[in-house]
């Protein structure tokens, strides 16, 4: 678990200095890295299968996923 920006996090790049994140990245801490799919054992074929039935579904095409569908955002 990392440390959280108090600054509400750098905005184009820029550092709070104060902030408890921000501070830790000045000093050289890595920034946080999402996982990727893979990391779960899930392939890419397997990502892109998934992906374009979720597409090609009639909830998605009947607009079910609402205004901006997030299908595979985790």
């Amino acid at each position: 678990m990392t440390t959280k920006h108090t600054c509400g996090g750098p905005v184009f790049g820029k550092k709070t200095p104060g902030c408890p994140r921000c501070d830790e990245l000045l000093a050289g801490a890595k920034p946080v890295q999402w996982a990727n799919a893979s990391r779960y054992g899930i392939s890419d074929a397997q990502r892109l299968i998934e992906v374009r039935a979720h597409f090609a579904s009639h909830k998605h095409m009947s607009g079910g996923c609402g205004p901006c569908c997030t299908f595979g955002d985790y």
